[in-house]
């Protein structure tokens, strides 16, 4: 929780979506209410009381990195290296042909710190169901290869020639945030002077089948309201997928190559609560205390925050606990500030999703406008939060933006951006 010895700063941006595949695409949808969940079609439901989810169909990687063989690389290692091929593409340090080229002589050397919550699960139990059901001589080498939760990072980094620190920060679904506050940090401490930093899951048979039957997930498709964020009716949340990297540098090296500035880092930190959400005044305390240690660390105030990005996904009680402690960090400024919530249209993308919270602030901060959350039309009696709604919110883009990112597991991280001088017309 520190301050930062070098700033911070966001210089490109790149992801795979429901929403779209770059950072304009993703908060278009969002400002118009588009959503990203669907029917899901990629495995069987049959059985399952949940059947939606925000999954890309078609996703084709050839379509960015060109024709190649990617039969080392599953779905998790591809949603990741196509997002990176995006951002180093967007920060100007080259895109899907930078890991083709054989001559890389005066090139930064950037890193790679990913956040997932399950790396490659499905391909881990489809190299362990092979084994057991025709036996161990069946299995498939490169299953085995991607059967590491840092599979995809090092994939990844094999790919596009990242030489830098090479780091997977599991950490459920505030996996996200905490990598970029951990690329955050290698880049100020002078490790880097460049990393790819964000998160990457995949939607899967395991994965989904897990969250159902242990209750999680909203259900049937009878109450549109089961799975809005903050709404009185939620009921739990949509599973989803997809990937998000922000490339992140010291503003010196950003300056010195005459890149552009999209944002700055200013602060970050994380905690945990070991009620793991279950003690409702535990899980706000520690949202408070998360939140109120990363307005520190950035040296701001909470008048000095322009819009909150919350975590809420349509949990009943994570949802409820996520409002009572930033509010309480907050104080007054809580009833005036915007509030936006991605997952309402994009699902719970777990370890990418705070991620996908940052690149939407970015966006945000770019346009002075905030999208309003997506069928919230009710919300619990007292609800701490009032801007918190379906409609669009002014945002002050001097200001900082505060991304909420609470876990299942007890995790609970926060980061505080602010806008660069670019915004209005780079690429979020």
């Amino acid at each position: 929780m520190s301050a930062p010895t070098r700033p911070v700063v966001v210089t490109g941006v790149g992801l795979v979506s429901a929403l779209g595949d770059s950072a304009p695409e993703l908060w278009q949808a969002l400002a118009a209410g588009r959503s990203g969940i669907s029917e899901i079609t990629a495995f069987d439901t049959a059985g399952l009381s949940c059947r939606r989810g925000g999954s890309i169909d078609g996703f084709d990687p050839r379509e960015t990195l060109g024709q190649a063989n990617f039969r080392p690389l599953d779905r998790t290692g591809r949603l990741a290296t196509v997002a990176a091929a995006r951002a180093l593409d967007d920060s100007g340090h080259g895109g899907a042909d930078r890991g083709d080229r054989t001559d890389h002589a005066g090139e930064a050397e950037i890193g790679l710190v990913l956040g997932t919550m399950f790396g490659s699960v499905h391909t881990i139990s489809e190299f362990d169901r092979r084994a057991l059901v025709a036996g161990p001589q069946y299995a498939k080498p490169l299953d085995f290869a991607n059967s590491v939760i840092n599979a995809a990072a090092g994939q990844a980094a094999i790919w596009h020639h990242l030489t830098g620190v090479n780091g997977t920060i599991s950490g459920g679904t505030t996996a996200g945030v905490q990598a970029i506050a951990y690329g955050a940090d290698l880049v100020a401490g002078g490790r880097v002077d460049a990393v790819l930093a964000g998160g990457a899951e995949e939607l899967c048979f395991e994965s989904f089948l897990g969250f159902d039957r242990g209750g999680l997930t909203a259900g049937a498709d009878d109450e549109p309201a089961a799975a809005v964020p903050f709404h009185a009716r939620r009921r739990g949340f949509l599973p989803a997928e997809g990937a998000a990297l922000l490339m992140l540098e010291s503003e010196a090296a950003a300056r010195s190559r005459g890149a552009r500035v999209l944002a700055q880092v200013r602060g970050h930190a994380t905690a945990f609560d070991p009620s793991r959400g279950r003690d409702p005044e535990r899980a706000a305390a520690t949202v408070e205390r998360v939140a109120r240690w990363a307005l520190d660390s950035a040296g701001v105030a909470a008048e000095d925050v322009a819009l909150l990005s919350a975590s809420a996904s349509g949990s009943p009680s994570g949802d409820r606990s996520e409002a009572r402690g930033v509010a309480s960090a907050l104080c007054g400024r809580a009833r005036e500030l915007p509030v936006t919530a991605v997952k309402a249209l994009l699902g719970e993308a777990l370890g990418a999703s705070g991620a996908f919270q940052t690149v939407a602030a970015l966006g945000s901060l770019a346009r002075g406008t905030a999208p309003g959350i997506s069928g919230l039309d009710a919300t619990d009696e007292g609800f701490p939060l009032p801007l918190a709604g379906p409609d669009e919110r002014p945002v002050d883009p001097a200001g900082v933006a505060l991304v909420v990112a609470v876990g299942l597991d007890g995790n609970v991280s926060a980061l505080v951006i602010s806008g660069g001088e670019d915004l209005g017309s780079g690429s979020p």
